[in-house]
């Protein structure tokens, strides 16, 4: 089945090719015979009731500083491609937005993965609401007053924006640190999005762990450690990656998202677990796939690309 796909990335030159997903889902893509085209989100232009992007058909290959060719630089009908991946990199601000409402125009017709109207409808640090039962105890607020109720009851907090990525803007709290008023008024001056608040897990200091499921369907995780002195366990910012396992709790939470999911079409989600807790599932960009295969000797993007073709067999989303 040779699909023609379409990726929305950012640019493809600063990829890592031994850590970045979407070069592992365009490398596997184009073992299975499909053909490549690529475009960042500033070249997407809707013109006379048409989805259009500028950009160039694309050849990638496992070498480093050297991973990549493009063809003549082409604008395309997207309306005309079988598959568009959504795979930029937050922030997830208007402009992240405004490609969700041009992209939502093709789907399910040319079908876009994530499903754009639930990439926008249910972002990371708010999709787990759904699941009071799977997550720590969590404030979504602007209010100071609010916040500091909120910690006078847990203590120990951890304070990032709503809409924030790879770590960036996260604060622990503890019950004799004097900076929230300080860092809600910083915050607050540049932004008028409301704050994101959870009760601090200690067992962080052990990892973080991102499980990766593939249409509602878990196929593994990953363990990130923070680094000495450390509270956030991303990898870009000294993060650790180390083999994990699927806990029985992990699985429950699967079973009780994974219906979810795939109802919304949302095929590659990254989740990320915290002891026994859910705390963000992850659906703009996810990762993690290229440190699962090495771990567990696994062919990731293949389940990825086999559940996208299904979808494209039976219609689309």
């Amino acid at each position: 089945m040779a699909l023609r796909v379409a990726i929305q990335m950012d640019p493809i030159g600063s990829v890592s090719i031994r850590a970045d997903s979407t070069f592992r889902l365009a490398e596997e893509a184009q073992a299975r015979g499909h053909s490549l085209f690529y475009y960042t989100p500033d070249r997407l232009v809707f013109r006379d009731g048409r989805v259009l992007a500028r950009g160039w058909p694309l050849a990638v290959r496992r070498v480093e500083g050297d991973h990549f060719s493009l063809g003549p630089e082409a604008e395309v009908d997207l309306a005309d491609w079988d598959v568009v991946w959504l795979r930029q990199d937050p922030p997830f601000d208007m402009a992240y937005i405004t490609t969700t409402h041009l992209l939502e125009l093709l789907h399910p017709r040319t079908l876009v993965v994530n499903d754009p109207f639930w990439v926008r409808n249910a972002p990371e640090k708010l999709l787990v609401l759904r699941f009071p039962g799977l997550t720590p105890p969590t404030l979504i607020a602007r209010d100071l007053a609010a916040i500091r109720a909120f910690r006078a009851t847990h203590g120990d907090v951890i304070l990032k924006p709503l809409y924030g990525n790879g770590g960036a803007g996260v604060f622990r709290l503890d019950p004799n640190d004097g900076n929230l008023a300080a860092l809600h008024e910083l915050f607050t001056g540049f932004s008028r999005e409301p704050l994101i608040v959870q009760k601090y897990l200690p067992e962080v200091a052990g990892g973080d762990k991102r499980v990766i499921l593939v249409d509602g369907e878990a196929v593994g995780a990953i363990n990130r450690v923070p680094a000495a002195g450390e509270t956030r366990s991303n990898l870009h910012v000294g993060g650790r990656a180390e083999k994990a396992v699927l806990t029985d709790r992990d699985r429950a939470i699967c079973a009780a998202i994974g219906p979810v999911l795939r109802e919304k079409g949302l095929v590659f989600v990254g989740i990320d677990v915290i002891g026994d807790w859910l705390t963000e599932i992850n659906v703009t960009s996810p990762t993690g796939i290229q440190e699962l295969e090495r771990f567990d000797g696994i062919n990731v993007a293949a389940r990825i690309w086999q559940a996208v073709e299904a979808r494209c067999r039976a219609g689309g989303g």
